[in-house]
């Protein structure tokens, strides 16, 4: 019988204050309804495995390490608690780059290595720690926690257990929608629902839910996932990925975060926003680097700018959260929205992460007269654009050339 966990993990956008945010300003975001989704297949005894598989489906890669490798490499291994996040030492970082090295990536595939690196940390540490021994026979159960579902279906962890792990993800990669988040949460989740951390009843079915301190140890694991990836994360996109929950059309689930704090920012306005891919790759750990450095040379005028950008995202939350009587008030609140924003791209091109791409789309947006900025790292990747209820009956086309929107 063939032994599988499932999850997945939204991705997010950021409506002001990325950048800062890792400077302690605060930023806006909301999850959005494209998910990462994560695979576990653990194999019967009778299987004769012997190896940790990662698959990505998306780009048509698999990868091998066999456990017995695995366990020589990594000293770690087995000796933590699922239930104390903790990041990576630098011998283990060493070790795991090594394992990835071995992999020979080709130079275009070269952008996964701290993906892959991400993967084989978490899954380590936290299976690692998993030997509780479960046993779930005809029984089929559906596991939901925030925005991030969960299904188990037969299955039973020993810690040395070899599996096969398959990723798939509607996110486009590294275009700053939160995929490589979305992977770490998904991928905590699932692990850490085989361990003695989770309290999910197996016996029940349908669906059920993570509490509040299983969410907060699924959004730590991510973290340390994500700063095997970005190096200097906010965490703001793990833990909008973890907490945030899908959306309608009009109604969002937007969130406050600032310095690791989370607050749910309850809204009835209606709010559009237009997502457009440049499809122009870029390396989100590089550019925080670069804000960094930008800040370290010119303290000062930097922290003016934070401040700023600080402002602009309480403005943002404090216009979303303003009731709205008719649509002439929702107007005048998209038109101080859409100035933030434009505020908001200028600060960010101060801190030098925009992008001819990025700037390409804005002039193209600014003829029908639609606030445009970028959302996560910038250097290319996604941009939003406020779409006013003014145009919604009566349509409108937008002409991107080379971009998806």
């Amino acid at each position: 019988m063939t032994m599988e966990v499932r999850a997945r993990a939204p991705g997010k956008i950021i409506l002001a204050g990325e950048h800062a945010v890792v400077h302690g300003s605060t930023a806006v975001a909301a999850a959005i309804d494209l998910y990462t989704y994560v695979s576990l297949r653990f194999p019967t005894p009778h299987d004769n495995e012997d190896a940790l598989k990662l698959q990505l489906k998306d780009v048509d890669l698999e990868f091998s390490w066999p456990v017995g490798k695995l366990k020589a490499v990594l000293p770690e291994l087995g000796i933590k608690s699922a239930s104390s996040p903790s990041s990576c030492s630098l011998e283990t970082s060493k070790a795991i780059a090594s394992l990835v090295e071995e992999l020979n990536l080709a130079d275009a595939k070269l952008g996964l290595a701290s993906g892959i690196s991400a993967f084989l940390w978490l899954y380590t540490s936290i299976h690692g720690c998993a030997n509780e021994l479960y046993n779930v026979s005809n029984t089929y159960s559906k596991h939901e926690y925030a925005a991030s579902n969960l299904v188990a279906i037969f299955f039973f962890v020993i810690s040395d257990k070899p599996a096969k792990v398959a990723v798939t993800s509607e996110l486009p990669l590294g275009s700053g929608l939160g995929s490589s988040a979305a992977l770490c949460v998904a991928l905590s989740a699932a692990l850490l629902s085989l361990s003695d951390s989770s309290k999910l009843d197996f016996s029940h079915q349908g669906w059920q839910t993570f509490g509040e301190s299983e969410l907060d140890l699924v959004n730590k694991w991510a973290f340390e996932g994500e700063k095997m990836i970005h190096g200097r994360p906010s965490g703001i996109d793990n833990t909008v990925s973890t907490f945030g929950t899908e959306y309608d059309e009009c109604l969002w689930n937007i969130v406050k975060f600032r310095s690791g704090e989370l607050t749910h920012i309850k809204t009835n306005m209606p709010l559009k926003m237009l997502v457009t891919n440049t499809k122009v790759g870029r390396n989100t750990k590089a550019l925080v680097a670069g804000v960094s450095e930008r800040a370290a040379r010119h303290g000062s005028a930097m922290t003016s700018v934070f401040k700023a950008v600080d402002s602009i995202s309480n403005e943002v939350v404090g216009i979303i959260q303003s009731p709205v009587s008719d649509d002439l008030a929702i107007t005048e609140e998209e038109e101080k929205l859409g100035e933030l924003m434009e505020m908001n791209q200028g600060l960010l091109q101060c801190m030098g992460v925009s992008h001819s791409t990025i700037e390409t789309v804005i002039k193209t947006t600014l003829k029908y007269k639609l606030a445009t900025k970028l959302t996560g790292a910038g250097g290319g990747g996604c941009v939003l654009t406020l779409l006013p209820t003014r145009i919604g009956g009566r349509g409108m086309e937008i002409s991107f050339s080379g971009f998806s929107s």
